[in-house]
């Protein structure tokens, strides 16, 4: 699988996940934001499920006006190809602002993710 975020990156997502799994209940800053080249595909992701590795959560937004919560698996988004063949990719300027439910609130009022 190609990598989709840093090692830095996935050990806050893993971090994040694992407080999930403790059932805490928390709002994170997105770790990392992927688009699809060529496409409208977006997402703003906050952890990994540490008892499964290749899941993520995060918001999810396939460019069809209705952009959600929800898992992803990341085997899935490293096979996926926009125009011209084009990969999945890592926005690598991206630095969160906000939580998660901030984001999800906008992009649901939007109708696609505005980060």
């Amino acid at each position: 699988m190609p990598a989709l975020f840093t090692a830095a990156q996935r050990h806050r997502l893993l971090a994040n996940g694992r407080r999930t799994a403790a059932v805490e209940d928390i709002d994170p800053r997105p770790v990392v934001k992927l688009f699809l080249l060529g496409g409208r595909a977006t997402w703003l992701l906050t952890e990994l499920d540490p008892g499964e590795l290749t899941r993520a959560f995060g918001l999810c937004d396939l460019g069809l006006g209705a952009p959600e919560l929800g898992y992803v698996d990341l085997n899935e988004l490293a096979r996926l190809r926009g125009c011209q063949r084009l990969p999945v990719e890592r926005d690598r300027h991206f630095v969160a602002g906000q939580p998660l439910s901030a984001y999800a609130s906008a992009a649901r009022a939007a109708g696609r993710i505005t980060a």
